[in-house]
């Protein structure tokens, strides 16, 4: 089944507690659509980039099988830059810029041949784009969008009417909070879905993940790591192993979204490994499913009622 991407390309400056790297990949579609890229081959990818971005970032996008038909290099233009600090637990972060440069009039244009995608998934970008990308597309079987706070605080009547067209809504605590104005994460699930997506998957960081639908609530641990170097780009490679695992097993069923949701944290924690997307320079296929069955054995038990 097809999958396409839409988001943001980069180049980020970050530092953590744990080491400072300069002019590294950076990007929503970027990091979704590497980690789609285990499950789903060819991704296709919609974005924007000056042609100062490096030809190496192009050639690894390639080297996942990442299709580039859909992106846009202008000329003269320079690329979206981030730069970021981490606080040491790393959950929280300083921005030390942004520089939008060409993302800031991105315009999407679906090629012809992306029309008919099966899978869509929205990265983080102004609700006004992801219409305009939904509106050039001929009846996906499944929308997946993601969002931020930026545009919850700031365009919210544009992100209502965005969230009546998705099936999935991908955010984190903090922001499903905003959205809501719920404390409790189901209360504010629930609430989200009211507003138009069948489907609402909350990150909660170090605490795992959570899906929710009208019917069925199911809370996902997050894996046990022993080293963490950067956080960014996790909540992204989470979505991208969400989508790519549904897009390859072309299977909506709600056992299958749980398990998408064990296949997105376990692109997450990989993702986390090193800085930028360097750890999935040499990931392997086997590696993740080593890791999905690691997964399922730290929530499963035996039920015992007798020793009791």
């Amino acid at each position: 089944m097809s999958l396409l991407v839409v988001g943001s390309l980069g180049i980020d400056t970050i530092e953590t507690p744990f080491g400072r790297v300069e002019n590294v990949l950076g990007g929503s579609a970027t990091y979704i659509s590497t980690a789609a890229s285990y499950f789903a081959p060819p991704v296709r990818l919609v974005g924007v980039v000056g042609d100062d971005f490096p030809g190496e970032y192009l050639q690894f996008l390639e080297n996942r099988e990442i299709d580039l038909e859909g992106l846009q290099i202008d000329q003269g233009g320079k690329t979206f830059r981030w730069g970021g600090k981490y606080h040491y637990d790393l959950n929280s972060r300083d921005t030390l810029f942004t520089e939008l440069n060409v993302f800031e009039k991105f315009t999407p244009i679906i090629p012809e041949s992306y029309r008919k995608t099966t899978y869509v998934c929205l990265g983080n970008i102004d609700p006004d784009l992801q219409r305009k990308v939904l509106e050039q597309i001929s009846r996906p079987r499944l929308v997946v969008g993601d969002t931020m706070n930026f545009w919850i605080s700031g365009k919210m009547d544009s992100l209502k009417k965005t969230l009546k067209l998705l099936d999935v809504l991908i955010l984190n605590d903090a922001e499903a909070r905003e959205m809501t104005r719920e404390a409790n994460l189901v209360k504010a699930a629930k609430s989200i879905i009211r507003m138009g997506p069948k489907t609402v998957v909350i990150k909660k960081g170090e605490h795992g993940a959570m899906l929710v639908t009208e019917q069925t609530i199911f809370s996902a641990p997050a894996y046990p790591l022993e080293t963490i170097n950067d956080p960014t780009g996790a909540g992204d490679a989470f979505a991208g192993g969400f989508v790519g695992w549904i897009a390859r097993t072309d299977d909506l069923s709600e056992s299958n979204m749980k398990r998408a949701v064990i296949y997105g944290s376990t692109l997450a924690s990989f993702c986390v490994e090193r800085f930028s997307l360097d750890r999935f320079k040499d990931l392997t296929y086997l590696e993740i499913q080593d890791r999905f069955r690691e997964f399922r054995e730290l929530s499963r038990f035996d039920e015992d009622l007798t020793s009791s």
